[in-house]
């Protein structure tokens, strides 16, 4: 089960909350160095590209004291908050002139403006049942990793998430605080952390590093606002048989030395289940074989082929009937198969 939640940014740069502005400014350009992506190739390339745009948000939100200010309170969720709390000011200054009752009131009229606080939060304007039109903001976007091996990549797969994201607060209803205290529930910001379970499909075909887009399953909204998206970044894992080559797939098919030289229809893996291939005769070490369409889905709605390279094996042991049979083979007239190596060594 995988969880899309966001590493604390001080762990991703290395250093203590307590850490100066300079102190975070050297850690950032020390780990710059170490992920810049263009330092890197093959699958660790796209490891480092993901370590170094989360070292770049990090770096981003804790070199701006302001933002630091406002991530250190709330944490992740520091823009919702402040969303949020915004809200609620202008729940207050708008407040007199915007219920749907149409009526209309003034600072002096007895009404609290905690009171409507509490009312527009709580969803409801006093006891007629008139709901508040208030500010309204989409919700934040959600990133995880999910690992997915080559077969599912053949077929597609579901992953099923727990994902953490703020909701207003049960005990104070979104206000902050209680009975004219700080909530201690909350801490006074207002929301809560909340974990649900969804369902994501992952397509056939997909490349590994790829970013999908999952709509409207991020976090939600602020006063009704749409949720935000969730981004799943696909890992494609390693396997121990087959290699990928875009949408080809490739492997290594040990075959003995008189397959090779005699030919033979021998049993082979896929990536669903083993087939017969035909070895010609008089095939050599490294010579692929092709078996069309049994490759991962193309964006064209075809299959990639799946290419074997011959390896050739000797036996593990020889039989003295076998020993006998390799010596009648080695009086034969043969060329040197080390001719070409020796000429371009002499010719070096």
């Amino acid at each position: 089960m995988a969880t899309a939640v966001q590493r604390d940014y001080y762990q991703v740069l290395g250093v203590p909350r307590t850490a100066t502005q300079d102190e975070i400014k050297k850690a950032y350009r020390r780990l710059a160095r170490q992920y810049h992506p263009d330092l890197h190739t093959g699958p660790r390339k796209t490891e480092m590209e993901h370590k170094f745009k989360e070292l770049n948000e990090a770096n981003e939100i804790l070199s701006d004291p302001e933002t630091r200010k406002k991530y250190d309170q709330f944490g992740h969720q520091w823009r919702e908050a402040e969303a949020y709390q915004r809200a609620r000011q202008e729940a207050g200054a708008d407040a007199a002139h915007d219920w749907e009752t149409g009526a209309e009131f003034a600072a002096g009229d007895g009404v609290e403006l905690g009171d409507i606080f509490e009312r527009f939060f709580g969803g409801r304007a006093g006891t007629g049942g008139a709901t508040f039109r208030g500010f309204t903001a989409p919700g934040a976007d959600l990133e995880t990793s999910v690992r997915v091996s080559l077969r599912e990549v053949l077929t597609g797969a579901t992953r099923r998430l727990s994902l953490s994201e703020p909701v207003p607060c049960e005990a104070c209803g979104g206000t902050g605080k209680q009975h004219g205290k700080p909530c201690t529930t909350c801490g006074g910001t207002g929301l809560q952390e909340e974990t649900r379970t969804i369902e994501v499909n992952i397509p056939a075909g997909v490349h590994d590093g790829v970013r999908l887009r999952v709509p409207g399953k991020g976090a939600p909204g602020i006063q009704g606002g749409p949720r935000g998206h969730l981004y799943l970044r696909i890992q494609v894992e390693p396997d121990r048989v087959f290699h990928r080559q875009g949408d080809d797939v490739r492997a290594t098919l040990p075959v003995w030395p008189w397959e090779a030289a005699l030919g033979a229809e021998v049993l082979a893996p896929t990536l669903t289940d083993p087939v017969r291939v035909k070895v010609p005769p008089h095939s050599r070490a490294g010579h692929e074989l092709r078996l069309k369409g049994k490759g991962l889905p193309t964006k064209s709605g075809g299959r990639g082929d799946l290419f074997y390279t011959l390896r050739l094996v000797l036996p593990p042991s020889v039989s003295g009937e076998e020993r006998r049979l390799y010596e009648q083979l080695a009086r034969m007239p043969h060329p040197d198969p080390r001719a070409d190596l020796l000429k371009e060594t002499r010719s070096g």
